[in-house]
C-alpha cells in the first residue's frame, strides 16, 4: 500500500467494493479526516509517521469490516418491529394493514414536505445560476457560483438525512469529500468537476415539479375519499342533494349510504399504498442522484 492518505483511501475504497455507497462515503470521509488530522498533529508525513497513524486507526480491511459490521448492527436496532403474526394474516388483512404502517404515513409527510422544500430548492438553483452566469463577466459571478456549490453540497447532506429519516433509505451521514488535498484552486476545481454537484442541482431543480405532483395527488385523493365518507352524513343533516345539474337534483338513496362510505374508506387505503410505493421509488431516485452506486464511489 502506498504510504500516503490517497493510497490508504484507494485501498479502503477497494475493501468497500460492493458495500452500500452511503456507508462507503461515511467511511471514506472519517478515514480521510482522521488521517490528515493525525499527520498534521505529528507535524510530519514520513512513512514512519504514517505507519503509526495507520496502526492506531486500523488497516483499510479492518476499517471496512468494522463499518460493515456496525451497519448491520445499527440497521437491526433501528428496524421497525414486524407486526405480530404478520405471516398468518390474510391478504385482506395485509391490504388494510397499511393504515397502521408507519412507513406509509412517513412517506406521506415527506411528500407534503417536498412541496415546501421544492420551492426553496428551485428558488436557490434558479437564482444562484442566474446571478453567477449573469455576473460572470464582472468576476462577481465567481464567488456567487462558489457559494451556490457550497449550498448545493450542504443541501445534499441535509436532504439525505430527511430521506433516510422519512423514507427509510440509507443515506450518507458525512459530506462527500472531494479534493481535500492540494491548494485552494485544486479543491475548487474538484467541486466543479465532481458530477455529483450537478446531479444534486438536477435533483433540487426537479423537486418543485415533483412536489407539485405529490401535493396534488394527496389533496385530490384525500379530498375525494373524505367527500365520499362525509356525503351521506351531510345529506342527512342538511337535506341538500349531493348533486344538482341542469335543473335536476340527485339524492343519494339510503341503501347506498354504506357503499359510498365504504368506497371512501377504500380510496384512503389505496391512496396509502400508492404513497408508500412513491416513497420507495423516491428514495431510490434520491440515492441515485445524491449518492450514486457503490461502483461509482469506489472508482472516485
Amino acid at each position: 500500500m502506498d504510504k500516503t492518505v490517497e493510497g490508504y483511501l484507494a485501498h479502503l475504497r477497494q475493501a468497500l467494493s460492493g458495500a452500500d455507497p452511503a456507508v462507503a462515503q461515511d467511511a471514506l470521509y472519517d478515514a480521510e479526516e482522521y488521517l490528515r488530522s493525525a499527520l498534521a498533529d505529528n507535524g510530519t508525513a514520513t512513512p514512519e509517521a504514517f505507519d503509526q497513524v495507520v496502526e492506531a486507526y486500523g488497516t483499510p480491511e479492518e476499517v471496512a469490516l468494522a463499518y460493515l459490521e456496525q451497519e448491520v448492527t445499527v440497521s437491526r436496532a433501528l428496524r421497525a418491529p414486524a407486526p405480530v403474526a404478520r405471516e398468518k394474516r390474510s391478504a385482506l388483512g395485509r391490504f388494510f394493514g397499511i393504515v397502521a404502517d408507519s412507513n406509509a404515513w412517513a412517506s406521506m409527510f415527506y411528500m407534503l414536505l417536498t412541496f415546501v422544500t421544492g420551492i426553496v430548492y428551485f428558488t436557490v438553483i434558479v437564482t444562484g445560476l442566474s446571478l453567477s452566469l449573469g455576473l460572470m463577466i464582472t468576476l462577481l459571478g465567481i464567488p456567487i457560483a462558489l457559494l451556490l456549490i457550497a449550498v448545493v453540497r450542504a443541501v445534499s447532506l441535509a436532504e439525505g438525512r430527511m430521506v433516510e429519516g422519512l423514507l427509510g433509505v440509507r443515506m450518507p451521514r458525512r459530506p462527500r469529500m472531494v479534493g481535500a488535498q492540494g491548494d485552494i484552486w485544486t479543491r475548487l476545481k474538484s467541486w466543479f468537476t465532481d458530477y455529483r454537484t450537478w446531479t444534486t442541482m438536477l435533483y433540487m431543480f426537479l423537486q418543485l415539479p415533483l412536489g407539485v405532483i405529490y401535493f396534488t395527488l394527496l389533496v385530490t385523493g384525500f379530498a375525494t375519499s373524505a367527500s365520499l365518507v362525509a356525503l351521506p352524513f351531510m345529506q342527512e343533516l342538511t337535506g341538500i342533494p349531493f348533486m344538482q345539474f341542469d335543473g335536476y337534483s340527485y339524492v343519494l338513496e339510503t341503501w347506498a349510504y354504506p357503499l359510498v362510505v365504504a368506497a371512501g374508506l377504500l380510496g384512503m387505503v389505496v391512496l396509502l399504498w400508492i404513497v408508500k410505493g412513491i416513497g420507495t421509488l423516491h428514495g431510490g431516485y434520491a440515492k441515485a442522484l445524491l449518492v450514486g452506486t457503490s461502483e461509482e464511489t469506489v472508482a472516485r
